[in-house]
């Protein structure tokens, strides 16, 4: 394994242990990579809204989830600075949704993500967009 790639899993299993928003909500950080990272999430009857889909709120949690691992993938602190979310089909009870965020650009303390939402039979359920901002720091330290 290279020292990028040991980074980015170092940097994910310690923001995975302090993210209590994540883990409440069932979400499993499955792959993480330098600015990629893929994450799932079984939507629950308590994440049903008034028409019996999951509410758009924990698709949109799971989205912005992913793209957080993904741009700290780096061990670079950063934060989200704006984002936008496209719902295109509904969740529903027992789906596994999944989430993947991939970095498009990364110049200087500014990136861009993108984040695809799909349910186990592929069909994409949202597309996210979030920019980020890198702040001071990083998030495990290191030599």
């Amino acid at each position: 394994m290279n020292e990028a790639q040991a980074l980015a899993e170092a940097a994910g299993a310690a923001m995975y242990a302090r993210d209590r928003a994540s883990q409440a909500l069932g979400m499993a950080l499955c792959e993480i990579r330098p600015g990629y990272a893929r994450m799932t999430m079984t939507v629950r009857d308590d994440m049903l809204n008034g028409h019996r889909s999951c509410h758009g709120g924990f698709i949109f949690a799971l989205a912005d989830s992913a793209f957080a691992f993904a741009c700290n993938s780096r061990n670079l602190n950063t934060v989200g600075a704006g984002c936008a979310i496209d719902y295109l089909a509904p969740g529903r009870l027992h789906d596994v949704l999944t989430a993947v965020a991939v970095e498009q650009t990364l110049s200087g303390k500014s990136g861009v993500y993108d984040v695809r939402v799909s349910d186990q039979d592929e069909r994409i359920v949202a597309l996210f967009r979030g920019k980020s901002l890198r702040v001071h720091g990083e998030v495990v330290a290191h030599d």
